[in-house]
């Protein structure tokens, strides 16, 4: 199977990804990013932990994981009205991973911008708009992650 793309040729800006790194314990960076989403305007109506179901069912000794399902119905509720099937790619997921012990990830991809690039969105100022009011909202919340990331460097 061929891919219509090659993802090494685009550029992470195009499909949204957007990375931090907290240097805090694992629980509380799931904490700190799910009132971060919940203060720029995204609810967490699901969120799991991938780690804990794979350490459970097949013992895999993973390392903490975990998924915040963000949404801002608004925004999902305009997605929607141009293409249904932006519902396969919903929620927009914020990940927190540990990297080490006092040290994690957070990681997101826009669900939005992916859903042009396959082709599953409309190319139209309506979607453009979408793409460009959750790239504010998430572009905001990663403000507040690397401001949590300067103000530790500065207490070193």
């Amino acid at each position: 199977m061929s891919l219509p793309i090659d993802p090494a040729t685009i550029d992470p800006d195009e499909f949204g990804e957007k990375q931090a790194v907290l240097e805090m314990d694992h629980e509380e960076a799931v904490e700190h990013v799910r009132e971060v989403c919940e203060d720029v305007g995204f609810g967490i109506p699901v969120e799991f932990s991938p780690a804990e179901l794979l350490n459970e069912k097949v013992d895999a000794d993973r390392d903490p994981y975990y998924v915040l399902g963000a949404c801002n119905p608004e925004i999902a509720d305009r997605a929607l009205d141009e293409t249904p099937r932006i519902g396969g790619l919903f929620p927009c997921n914020m990940i927190v991973w540990q990297e080490e012990p006092g040290r994690q990830r957070v990681y997101h991809v826009s669900i939005m911008k992916i859903a042009r690039l396959l082709g599953m969105a409309p190319d139209n100022d309506e979607w453009t708009d979408i793409v460009d009011t959750t790239g504010d909202l998430t572009a905001e919340a990663f403000e507040q992650f690397d401001s949590v990331e300067a103000e530790t460097e500065d207490a070193d």
